[in-house]
């Protein structure tokens, strides 16, 4: 950040916090009239049920927290929320995500794979005409069944060409955020390429061009967290999904956070430390709100991050290998907690296995919803394993199969024992045994020193000397977290039985959905916003006829040359497998 920017940014910094911090005096005052009338509403329902009613479900993303990143893991960045949040409830050491915000993002909302919803490859692009797919019920859906309200605030990026992708048809009551992926802390720009830029802040489907204030969007989010406990009723089951941004790309905080971070001589790092600390603060106001207004003592409260962090942005996975984008253990392994007065062993640690398609079972069960039949999902209710420490149900974790990433030069089907094409990029997570094939990425392990310069300085790094044309690699992660020792030639019967289960889970996979580009998503074709782009009256349109009369048409090519024919993209709909 240069000098002038710096400085001159400190006092609108200021005034964002002050506004911030005003919002809870005033809060404060209005809390007693809300309070009175939600009382009003509680006497006109009549006597309260014996039964008590399904808890309140509070679930916090953070986005691009390294494993490391939290002071319960050693960190030098200050964590005292998070820290006692956890210590007060289960730690959840054992816990899997996915390498990206997308695929994480539709596991947790589907509890399907992707190589079951088509997102196998890489992140929903803001141009690409995609999204979740339509026809997968989603956890806010099946909420809402259940009686619930659900509020989502933060960041989608599950795609929003067409309406019916956009949060509120998907089965949110209410959204407040962005549908991109990163952006703008402060002004919610974002721009994808040059001159494609626009404004991507939401108030349901509509720009939020009345919130275009300039507030940091942490504690923006939060402000918005708090009105809505503030008004909604506490005896009515609630599932707020918060998706905040941070500490995503660009390195942004207010001035006040770097105070405790001076010393740290990485600016990334000391950049990533304060909106750390922000963050931090908001799941604290968080927190406090749902206890001002009456949820706390039948809540459950669920942190996770949606990936690891990304060292070049001051992100640290230590001493996990590897990174965010990467099917490594630093890419994949998760900062993850829930915090409940409703558990029955709080203060424990899990290190039974969890993926992030477990919450949505699991939520749908506490909740006393139903789940159909015919719904074929990838995650297990956790809530006996969490609450009393009992085995998990999950044996095994599909981490990825991405048949269009870059293959691997050396990977063939020999190498794969006739069984599977090692080119082809898939890590698949079996008890204790994980296997990797094809390219699994960038897989230094970047210790906390590398970060004492601009760096992170690959002299810090530990480099991995790669064998040449391997593409197979095995870890019995129970015994070696930190990928150190590979296995594959030690014990080529287990690789094989993982290669089997890898063909296994391929054989349900749907095909891949990564359209390309649509130019009518600039938003300078949608006044200046990002947005739902796509027509249904498009996809009607009918081609022009061609002229009845052959021989002018004969005329006129003769006369013009040949255009080439233009690629044509995918169809433009979300449904699986089209």
């Amino acid at each position: 950040m240069r000098a002038g920017g710096l400085l001159a940014g400190f006092s609108v910094f200021s005034l964002f916090t002050y506004g911030y911090l005003a919002w809870d005096a005033v809060g404060d005052r209005e809390s007693a009239d809300r309070t009175a009338g939600l009382e009003k509403e509680r006497e006109a329902e009549g006597p309260s049920s014996p039964s008590p009613s399904p808890p309140h479900l509070v679930f916090i993303l953070a986005d691009d927290q390294g494993f490391r990143d939290v002071g319960y893991h050693g960190s030098e960045i200050r964590t005292p929320t998070l820290d006692r949040l956890a210590a007060e409830g289960v730690k959840l050491e054992n816990y899997y995500v996915q390498p990206m915000c997308t695929p994480s993002r539709s596991q947790l909302i589907t509890g399907r794979y992707q190589i079951h919803t088509g997102l196998q490859h890489s992140v929903i692009r803001p141009t690409q005409p995609n999204c979740l797919p339509l026809d997968n019920a989603t956890l806010p859906q099946k909420l809402k069944e259940a009686g619930y309200s659900t509020h989502m605030v933060g960041k989608w990026h599950l795609g929003f060409y067409r309406r019916e992708c956009m949060p509120t048809q998907r089965g949110f009551d209410t959204f407040f955020g962005s549908l991109l992926g990163s952006g703008d802390y402060y002004t919610h720009y974002k721009c994808d390429s040059p001159r494609m830029c626009g404004y991507d802040l939401y108030e349901n489907d509509n720009a939020a061009w009345d919130h275009d204030n300039g507030v940091y969007s942490t504690q923006m989010y939060t402000q918005r967290v708090q009105q809505i406990l503030a008004s909604h009723n506490p005896r009515r089951p609630l599932f707020l999904y918060i998706a905040y941004q941070a500490v995503h790309s660009p390195l942004q905080a207010p001035g006040k956070y770097y105070e405790h971070y001076r010393t740290i001589n990485n600016i990334n790092r000391r950049r990533y430390a304060a909106m750390l600390a922000c963050l931090d603060e908001a799941v604290s106001n968080v927190t406090l709100a749902l206890k001002r207004y009456g949820y706390y003592n039948n809540s459950i409260i669920i942190y996770s991050s949606d990936n690891g962090g990304q060292p070049t942005a001051g992100g640290n996975n230590w001493p996990l290998r590897g990174s965010k984008g990467t099917y490594w253990e630093g890419g994949i392994r998760a900062v993850g907690f829930v915090h409940s007065p409703l558990l029955k062993n709080k203060g424990s640690v899990c290190n039974e296995l969890i993926h992030i398609t477990d919450w949505f079972p699991t939520l749908i069960t506490l909740a006393e919803g139903q789940i159909d039949e015919d719904i074929q999902l990838d995650g297990y209710d956790v809530w006996e394993t969490i609450s009393e420490g009992r085995r998990s149900p999950r044996m095994d974790i599909l981490h990825n199969i991405d048949p269009i990433y870059t293959k691997a030069k050396n990977g063939s089907w020999a190498a794969g024992f006739g069984i599977w094409n090692t080119a082809i990029q898939s890590a698949i997570r079996v008890n204790h045994w994980k296997l990797l094939t094809g390219n699994p990425g960038y897989s230094d392990w970047v210790p906390p020193q590398s970060f004492s310069n601009i760096g992170p300085s690959r002299w810090h790094n530990e480099r991995v000397s790669w064998t040449a044309g391997k593409t197979v690699w095995l870890f019995n992660i129970t015994a070696d977290p930190y990928e150190r020792m590979d296995l594959s030639s030690r014990y080529p019967d287990v690789v094989k039985q993982l290669l089997r289960r890898l063909s296994q889970f391929n054989k349900t996979a749907v095909p891949v959905r990564y359209p390309p580009k649509d130019p009518r998503s600039n938003p300078n074709f949608n006044g200046g916003v990002w947005g739902p782009w796509f027509r249904e009256e498009d996809k009607g349109k009918k081609k022009k006829k061609p002229n009845k009369n052959k021989a002018g048409n004969r005329e006129k090519k003769k006369k013009t040359k040949k255009k080439p024919n233009r690629r044509k993209g995918h169809p433009f709909n979300c449904f699986a497998g089209r």
